[in-house]
């Protein structure tokens, strides 16, 4: 069986050419081949010689995230679902605005942390993805939209933050001048707050965002609402949050409103309190709906006094809008399905 050579780091493909007799540059070079032009065979790669085309053909074969569906909402947004190698399934969302194009990747099939009012969460957790199938994603729906990305989010299927590895060889391949070309600094990794995995953050050169999922201002409601939280406490998820912004400036906290669970005035007020100090940007998005969980969105005149009550801790404030939710393509509607 061949290998697929999209699995392979810059580095470790460059150490592959030298076992192939390639001089060392052949590694970014075919590195731009596979990512920045998207080659799709050997045959493809016309600055090479015949003759290693032919031994690149016999060792590996090139392969990524197969779409096995696309779906468009009214407001422009679309959501894809590929099929990996293994026959499992995820899910990507394109989301053209005025100024931006953002592309929502997944890096897991499914999720571990259960939490209650996430779709994801119903499909329990199967596997992470590896880079290549990661970096894939933004790749394709680039290719099939015909518009190069001006943002990604690690916002999709899974918790990002239990797949690090993978993760930074996918932010290597997106951001490298040889890959995809995309700023760090237009990349969030989104998490529920796991500790560890913001500290590893906190200490590599990466330049990348952190959007903390942070949802319930009730410390008891939160880890009821997600398990996960219980080991990772809110009191040192704010101090290391306080520490990224120093050091970093990029932390955002999110904060899904479900109906009468956490959109009340006093949930707001504790929430202010709570990020006193802490210079972030709080992103409000109120719940979209699944079929199978019992939640709701709050009542627009119910959101609107939630955001304006937010407007007193004098952080940036946004109101988020849903982008595709009738194709289950909006935040916390992904759960892999399939026709």
């Amino acid at each position: 069986m061949k290998d697929n050579i999209k699995r392979f780091s810059l580095i470790e493909l460059t150490r592959e050419m030298e076992t192939l007799g390639g001089e060392p540059y052949r590694g970014p070079q075919i590195f731009q081949w596979l990512w920045q032009k998207n080659a799709r065979a050997f045959q493809d790669m016309t600055n090479l010689a015949k003759d290693f085309r032919r031994r690149l053909e016999d060792r590996f074969e090139i392969s990524g995230p197969v779409q096995a569906g696309r779906t468009r909402a009214r407001d422009g947004t679309e959501k894809f679902l590929f099929r990996l190698a293994d026959g499992n399934h995820i899910e990507t969302v394109y989301i053209p605005e005025v100024k931006r194009r953002t592309i929502c990747v997944s890096t897991q099939v499914g999720c571990p942390l259960g939490c209650k009012f996430c779709a994801t969460a119903l499909m329990g957790y199967k596997r992470n993805l590896a880079a290549h199938e990661i970096a894939g994603q933004v790749q394709t729906v680039a290719a099939e939209t015909g518009v190069k990305p001006t943002n990604v989010v690690f916002m999709g299927m899974g918790e990002p933050l239990l797949n690090i590895p993978a993760v930074e060889d996918a932010i290597a391949i997106l951001s490298a001048e040889t890959g995809l070309g995309i700023s760090q600094r237009h990349i969030t990794v989104s998490t529920i707050g796991l500790l560890d995995g913001i500290r590893h953050f906190l200490k590599s050169p990466s330049k990348v965002k952190m959007a903390i999922s942070l949802n319930f201002a009730d410390p008891a409601l939160r880890e009821k609402m997600m398990p996960a939280t219980r080991k990772n406490p809110l009191p040192e998820l704010l101090t290391l949050a306080r520490e990224y912004e120093r050091v970093k400036k990029r932390v955002t906290f999110e904060y899904v409103m479900i109906a009468d669970l956490n959109d009340r005035i006093k949930d707001a007020d504790r929430l202010v309190k709570m990020l006193k100090g802490i210079p972030c940007k709080i992103n409000l998005i109120p719940y979209n709906t699944f079929p199978g969980l019992p939640f709701h969105k709050p009542e627009p005149l119910r959101q609107e006094k939630f955001y304006q009550f937010l407007l007193l801790s004098r952080n940036p404030v946004t109101l988020r809008k849903s982008h595709g939710p009738e194709i289950f393509a909006a935040c916390g509607q992904l759960a892999g399905q399939r026709d």
